[in-house]
């Protein structure tokens, strides 16, 4: 019997699909489908039968199996259904949007980056994504009723990723002012899609008339075996940043497997993800719009903090979690600020001028509007990070909380970090602090040139743990002050710290 709340992850459906621990099986997916139509009926007050669900998938083995019985479920349901085979979450909510594409939902079949045996569900309103309460409503709704047998509509085939493509053609000959047929005629860019759905962005470009050799994994495969579709994976930045320089490319791009994240490297090779890529885009942005508030997650560095103020824009830490940044953005919208971006250092990126929705399609069809542009005036991409200061040391631990009520012990040991610095000489509570517990530091008679951020994770029974230094030794010195106060929290393992400062 499967327990369906052990799938929820955040706002997801995700789990192991494959081998003998599979528990997103076929009779699951199609369980979902069935109480996803239920729940859409009641969410829109439509009879099923007025229903109409889109549904696709990335590269993932379990894909076609998952896509069909998950369709299935939807029609048996009474639900008019779209399979649209091979997509991209961007796409699937896109779609919502287009002429002749507008469905009521729709599901995109991906566990993202995670490793080839996942597989999961993400799911989409015209409004946008579902919250964590209505995935609970679904998962409890799959796992009291199984949809019986019956006769129901086709379910339909339709293709959906030319049109997207075509949207992307679109904003990249507005973006250059341009409707010449080849306007990126002259840009060297190398692609690597990780054998997930992005290869066709590839294509796209020498549509365009970039030049693409050396790009990379551009064919679908659920194996992924080349290196694992993450631009926040090393070997994966490894393989593009050598792509890029064996061939001489202006710079590389690079999409995770479901291709709502990004990372580029610029003309050296050199990684432009994390706290680079926002620094960029909030270079792009802030150039046009000066005055804009630019909102993260809480991990970003003080560089970029000052980065961004130096381009004349102010920067708003929030909490991790993509949809929690996004969700603060568009407050901050309603509530007249200014904010035409929301981005976490994991990739995630969403543009107020692309429906707040994260793609990182989008955010690379924009920054390689601006290096045809730059381009164009003898100048790299990568010169707009001219003036970013990145700290000298760097690192995260993971402090695993040992007890079945993590969240309450993961709160108190915050608490307690946050009681002790209210009062100790040195350490300084940041301004920013909207999530667990941020203390900046003055290192070597220098000012607030060192921090720390203890946090919850969203999911895990885990303190995350962030420190960054501008001055060597300056994680020793932060770490071994937090040692002091960590050695006296309940169920806190706290040898991750102790491992660092014996190396």
């Amino acid at each position: 019997m499967i327990d369906y709340q052990t799938l929820k992850s955040g706002t997801d459906i995700r789990g192991c699909a494959l081998g003998d621990g599979a528990i997103l099986t076929s009779e699951a997916a199609l369980c979902i489908g069935g109480a996803f139509i239920t729940w859409l009926s009641e969410k829109t007050e439509k009879h099923p039968e007025q229903l109409t669900v889109a549904i696709g998938r990335d590269s993932r083995l379990s894909g076609p199996s998952l896509l069909s019985a998950c369709a299935e479920g939807m029609a048996r349901a009474g639900a008019q259904v779209w399979d649209y085979g091979m997509c991209t979450t961007p796409a699937m909510y896109m779609s919502l949007l287009t002429e002749g594409f507008q469905a009521d939902a729709s599901i995109m079949v991906t566990a993202s980056h995670h490793p080839f045996d996942r597989n999961g569900f993400k799911f989409f309103l015209p409004q946008g994504g579902l919250s964590g309460t209505d995935i609970s409503m679904i998962l409890s709704t799959a796992s009291a009723t199984a949809p019986v047998a019956c006769a129901h509509k086709p379910i339909e085939k339709r293709d959906f990723l030319p049109v997207y493509k075509q949207q992307l053609m679109q904003r990249m000959r507005r973006g250059l002012d341009t409707d010449v047929a080849c306007p990126l005629l002259g840009l060297h860019v190398v692609v690597d899609a990780g054998n997930g759905a992005g290869g066709f962005y590839e294509e796209m470009l020498r549509e365009l008339g970039a030049w693409t050799e050396g790009s990379q994994f551009l064919e679908p495969d659920g194996h992924f075996p080349n290196h694992i579709p993450n631009p926040e994976n090393q070997q994966a930045m490894e393989s593009i940043s050598a792509a890029v320089t064996r061939v001489g490319a202006d710079l590389g791009l690079i999409f995770d497997a479901d291709c709502d994240r990004a990372a580029i490297v610029d003309q050296s090779g050199r990684e432009i993800n994390r706290n680079r890529l926002i620094a960029l885009i909030s270079a792009v942005l802030l150039d046009k719009t000066p005055g804009a508030t630019i909102v993260t997650d809480s991990v970003t560095s003080s560089g970029l903090a000052q980065f961004i103020a130096e381009w004349g824009g102010v920067h708003y830490r929030f909490k991790r979690g993509y949809r929690n940044v996004i969700d603060e953005a568009i407050r901050l919208n309603e509530a007249g600020i200014d904010c035409p971006l929301a981005i976490e250092t994991s990739g995630h990126a969403a543009l107020r001028e692309n429906h707040f929705l994260d793609d990182g399609m989008y955010l690379t069809t924009v920054l390689l509007v601006e290096a045809m542009r730059l381009k164009q005036e003898g100048k790299e991409l990568s010169s707009l990070l001219d003036g970013l200061r990145e700290p000298v040391e760097s690192v995260e631990l993971r402090l695993n909380i040992t007890c079945s009520d993590f969240h309450e012990a993961g709160r108190a040991a915050i608490d307690q970090v946050m009681d002790y610095a209210a009062f100790a000489e040195g350490w300084h509570i940041a301004p920013d602090n909207r999530e667990g517990v941020r203390i900046n530091f003055d290192l070597e008679d220098g000012l607030l040139n060192g921090w720390f951020l203890l946090r919850l994770s969203v999911h895990d029974p885990v303190l995350p743990l962030n420190a960054e230094s501008d001055v060597k030794g300056g994680v020793r010195i932060m770490l071994e002050k937090l040692l002091s106060v960590l050695e006296e929290a309940e169920n806190i393992n706290i040898d991750p710290i102790l491992n660092y400062l014996s190396k």
